[in-house]
């Protein structure tokens, strides 16, 4: 079992602490899941039918809890909340492919499980992936073939903040902040034991994935908790060949016979199985709004990276196989204060994080050690005469090593501390907010003998000197960010608002100090340990209903960045990999989101609804050209049904081609799919159950994500039947 595996949080001293946590919570669970069980018995002795309407949560009543706890039509910028019945529909192995539906969301689809979220076009270090409010602490943000060290499937809610918002949670935040939110710290005391299980099968990968969770009010005010959670998927399907029809023509006119093979390729992604299993337990003290508790939760990944297949006979391609664990221990601290405030909020988290890249012969090529934590805390005030917010501090410290024949990086050290504070004064119909941030940050890269001689062979063969692991390197920032805005309730359940921002950003780590190969990537990497800040100033004009039959959140948004950072291809090869340098220079990046949906009435007994979700992105570096890796213009159309004790939903996807391409980039061809899904709700009193058919792609069509670096390689999935089955007492 996961919990017999001891934590050792190097330099925080947590590790006891943690196991003693979660034995407490086991120990105070399992004895009390007996007699509930002859309980829920009773419970489901006569169930009476269920109303499908009344398993939908009322949207008018949406309330944002990243940040500062707020309605969703006072958000300055996007906002995307994403409830319990939505994930049932959109669950899938990463939270990249989980979120990609959603206004200004993309994915960058490195497989089922390293799919990491796009904002508005930006990826990396500019999104923030947070769990309740701190970081994820893994490596993910450092290269698309990282996979981020949540399951979906533990989520309770997610929250999306894209705008001026995001600027709360750090100066990498830039692109935006995907909050997951779960339950493994219990916010509440519940009247029973709440269990909860959650099954799904998808036919695409042969996908099987269970949850189960339970949480159990105890002596004294505490509440337990217990979860756990597995996924287990094979070989992706797709519906047609693998290679775009460019490479199979370059493949079918090779002289080699297993080049020719390679245009064949169909049907199935090889090197796409994997699993993900989760398990965490927490304790926490209820009394109000008094809310202490910590939790421990151990995470795996086992999953293959699609293979960026070789038309070169001489360029042997990689099929790497990375082996992920993290142990993570969490905690948190509300109490209610006095005077002109109203409660004191603290979040922290340590993590221990390491993967193994593993080749095909089944011998380790690398391993990757990431150990780090993360604290916040804010005061949040009482509301006098219309002005409220929230002022805080933030202290993030990472270390990262690689250590085998794939090192591309020195053992390096960031830490950084912030402090913070958003402000809203309401007048009238009118909001103000202003938001101002100030960080400290500092990053060393220690003296490397292996990253030297790497640098010394590159700069013999090709003219140049680095001084990446010659020596130690440190560099120190200050970035300063500020946000100003207002919206203004123009008619009853409308409110527009406008902002303007000014942010900046560190360079990370991988930005300053890379040399090297990188097999997952497929490329080899030269850092600048010149680099500046960057830096951008941004507007965004946006509009909000959230109440009546008809709701519509919309936003236009353009940003201009002085020294935007970004990988260059260089058009020289090392270690057979393409080289790419990180470079600055100025950069402007605008585009809209619109969601919407709307009540259309009642029809042959059905109550019908419409919904709208469209976006687009342009970006264009200057001396450069368009920037990589940006997305197209989205259109999502659904029309939504109620009958009884069943929903039904039916969608068309159409994303258009992608001609503005980077240098070394190709274009991508558009695509539309078609989903379909039933979901039947059997009883209104407990148990409450939710039961859903669900097909995506439906005509196995074959389509490729801009956004993606193995697009030409590795197609989106095809046809996609899938079944769940979500259970709560």
């Amino acid at each position: 079992m996961a919990f017999k595996r001891a934590a050792n949080f190097k330099g925080f001293g947590l590790s006891v602490k943690m196991r003693f946590l979660c034995s407490a919570a086991i120990a105070a669970l399992l004895p009390a899941l007996p007699a509930y069980a002859a309980d829920m018995a009773a419970d489901m002795a006569a169930p009476t039918p269920g109303d499908a309407a009344e398993a939908h949560p009322d949207p008018d009543q949406a309330i944002v809890v990243t940040g500062v706890a707020r309605r969703a039509q006072d958000v300055l910028g996007g906002i995307s909340v994403i409830d319990e019945e939505q994930l049932i529909r959109e669950m899938r192995p990463s939270i990249g492919e989980t979120l990609q539906s959603q206004p200004g969301v993309t994915a960058s689809s490195f497989g089922p499980v390293a799919s990491r979220p796009i904002l508005r076009g930006l990826s990396g270090e500019r999104v923030r992936v947070l769990v309740d409010g701190i970081g994820s602490l893994d490596l993910s943000s450092s290269d698309p073939d990282h996979a981020v060290a949540i399951n979906p499937l533990t989520a309770e809610r997610i929250e999306v903040l894209r705008g001026p918002s995001a600027l709360l949670f750090g100066s990498s935040a830039i692109g935006g902040v995907v909050n997951v939110i779960d339950t493994r710290i219990p916010r509440r005391m519940p009247d029973d034991i709440d269990v909860g299980a959650l099954a799904e099968f998808g036919s695409a990968a042969n996908e099987r994935s269970a949850t189960v969770s339970a949480t159990v009010p105890l002596a004294g005010n505490f509440v337990g908790h217990l979860d756990g959670s597995y996924s287990k998927f094979g070989d992706l399907h797709v519906g047609g060949h693998l290679l775009t029809k460019e490479l199979r023509e370059e493949a079918e006119a090779s002289p080699v016979g297993e080049i020719r093979e390679l245009a064949d390729l169909k049907d199935k992604i090889p090197n796409t199985a994997g699993r993900i299993d989760d398990v965490a337990a927490g304790l926490a003290y209820v009394d109000g709004d008094l809310n202490i508790g910590a939790s421990y939760n151990h995470h795996d990944a086992k999953y293959g990276v699609p293979i960026r297949f070789s038309l070169d006979p001489d360029i042997e391609a990689e099929e790497p196989t990375i082996d992920a664990h993290q142990d993570r221990g969490d905690l948190r601290v509300n109490v209610p204060v006095g005077g002109p405030f109203r409660i004191f909020e603290f979040r922290g988290g340590i993590s221990k994080y390491r993967h193994n890249e593993i080749e095909e012969n089944g011998e380790i090529g690398s391993r990757f050690f990431s150990d780090g934590g993360e604290l916040r805390a804010s005061l949040v005030q009482r509301d006098r005469g219309g002005w409220g917010g929230t002022s805080g501090v933030q202290y993030l410290k990472q270390d990262a090593r690689i250590r085998g024949e794939e090192k591309y990086l020195p053992d390096s050290r960031s830490t950084q501390g912030g402090l913070f504070t958003l402000q809203s004064l309401v007048s009238g119909n009118v909001r103000f907010e202003g938001g101002f941030r100030i960080e400290s940050a500092k990053l060393k890269a220690d003296e490397d003998e292996v990253i030297e001689e790497i640098a010394e062979e590159f700069g013999e063969e090709h003219g140049e000197e680095h001084e990446i692991g010659a020596e130690a390197i440190s560099r120190s920032f200050t970035p300063l960010s500020a946000s100003l805005g207002a919206t203004y309730e123009f008619l009853p359940g409308w409110r527009a608002g406008l902002s303007l921002s000014h942010s900046e950003r560190a360079p990370s780590i991988d930005e300053l100090f890379s040399f090297g190969p990188h097999g997952g990537s497929q490329q080899f990497l030269i850092g600048d340990p010149e680099m500046a800040k960057e830096r951008s100033n941004g507007i965004e004009l946006g509009v909000h209903r959230t109440s009546g039959p008809v709701h519509v959140q919309g936003s236009i948004y353009y940003s201009r960045f002085a020294s935007f950072i970004f990988q260059a291809p260089t058009d020289e090869f090392e270690d057979d990999l393409p080289v790419y340098e990180y470079r600055q220079g100025k950069a402007n990046y605008y585009g809209f989101e619109l969601e919407a949906d709307a009540k259309l009435g009642n029809a042959l007994g059905i109550n019908w609804g419409a919904e709208l979700v469209t976006d687009y992105v342009h970006a264009t570096i200057k001396d450069f050209g368009p920037a990589p890796l940006v997305p197209p213009l989205r259109v999502l159309g659904a029309l939504t049904g109620s009958l009884g004790q069943v929903d039904g939903r039916f969608e068309v996807e159409h994303v258009t081609s992608q001609d503005r391409v980077a240098p070394n980039e190709t274009a991508t061809a558009g695509y539309a799919m078609v989903n379909a899904q039933f979901e039947w709700h059997p009883f209104a009193a407990n148990p409450e159950l939710t039961l859903s058919l669900q097909g995506n792609n439906l005509f196995d069509v074959i389509a490729r994500r801009h956004t993606s670096v193995l697009k030409d390689y590795a197609p989106l999935a095809g046809r996609d039947i899938r079944l769940s089955a979500r259970v709560n007492f």
